[in-house]
């Protein structure tokens, strides 16, 4: 394709992985960094992963203002819109999270529509479908939303609000070229970590490598490798029946023991003192009011699910990897990186 394709969010962990598997299918990449001082960053490390990064160019362009966004979708068809932010922990305000994760998706889409784009691949995430639910042993799908009216954390609520105002805006008066969306939801991403630029969802695997806890809440998680995540995005792009859906990109579920275990039996041999203890989940809510990463998780405790990956198998024809690889991976390039 002699256009390239805009990603947004370009220095991040999707993003980077995405770059990677664009350029080896033969793509053109544009990324948009909020400062091009993150340009070096992403070139070094697409090249590290063994991609050449001559077909790469970058644009400054912040979600939180509209400077930079037109420039950025000039002669662009497609736009993968990874950028979002992850905090670690609370914010005091959820609207200091959740204005500019909506604000930012509509300034994208405008912009997009604006430059007669032909489809947006939204990444949004499964804390857009499952959170707010209190059933159990539930089987999630794309047909879900997260309830908002219930607390359900500043995230969550976040990436619920900003993938409904992207369905509003395509499906409302404005979307006046008929512009197509898909939006990707996936759970937690592990994987490879492609440099030392330290993200969010690297804290779970690097907390347990570190044995910084002495144990593990009864919590399961479900879990994707970034490799198949940004697989996924790229199907969302090429594939013409995604348009217009939602895909749950989930490898599968694993509880928290089950993650350490296998943490455990890789590199316990090579001297990590990883826990594999569990906790009596009315220990873990005590703790919870006293450190804040355990308060984030503690409404999760005990609850049974499982995420269905059906609709991507089907219509994507994705095959991700099992979970176990995808907790390895992220272990060892940690070790790798030197973040253990």
């Amino acid at each position: 394709m002699s256009t390239p394709i805009l990603v947004t969010g370009a220095s991040s962990f999707v993003g980077i992985h995405t770059i990677v598997q664009l350029i080896e299918r033969g793509y053109s990449v544009r990324g948009t960094v909020r400062s091009t001082a993150k340009e070096a960053e992403v070139r070094e490390a697409v090249e590290k992963m063994g991609q050449p990064n001559d077909r790469l160019e970058f644009k400054a362009a912040d979600l939180e203002q509209d400077s930079g966004w037109n420039e950025a979708m000039q002669s662009v068809e497609y736009v993968l819109h990874i950028a979002s932010p992850f905090p670690l922990y609370e914010p005091e305000k959820e609207d200091d999270l959740i204005i500019p994760a909506v604000q930012g998706t509509l300034r994208v889409l405008r912009a997009a529509h604006k430059a007669g784009v032909k489809r947006v691949v939204q990444v949004s995430s499964v804390a857009a479908i499952s959170a707010g639910h209190v059933e159990n042993n539930k089987v999630f799908t794309e047909d879900d939303w997260s309830i908002v009216e219930n607390e359900i954390g500043a995230y969550a609520k976040s990436k619920t609000l900003a993938e409904r105002a992207a369905w509003d805006f395509i499906n409302g008066d404005e979307n006046t070229n008929h512009m197509e969306l898909v939006t990707i939801n996936p759970p937690l991403i592990l994987g490879p970590v492609p440099n030392k630029n330290f993200r969010t969802s690297v804290e779970l695997i690097r907390t347990y490598m570190l044995g910084q806890v002495p144990g593990v809440g009864r919590i399961k998680m479900g879990l994707v490798d970034v490799r198949d995540v940004a697989a996924a995005i790229i199907l969302g792009m090429t594939t013409p029946e995604a348009a217009g859906n939602r895909f749950l990109c989930s490898s599968g579920t694993l509880w928290l023991k089950e993650i350490a275990g296998t943490l455990h039996d890789e590199y316990a041999p090579r001297g990590y003192k990883i826990p594999t203890f569990e906790f009596p989940s009315w220990i873990v809510r005590l703790l919870g009011l006293f450190d804040k990463k355990i308060a984030r998780v503690t409404e999760e405790l005990d609850r049974d699910f499982e995420q269905s990956n059906e609709k991507a198998k089907r219509i994507l024809k994705w095959n991700p990897r099992a979970e176990r690889e995808a907790v390895l991976a992220m272990a060892e390039s940690l070790i790798e990186q030197g973040f253990v």
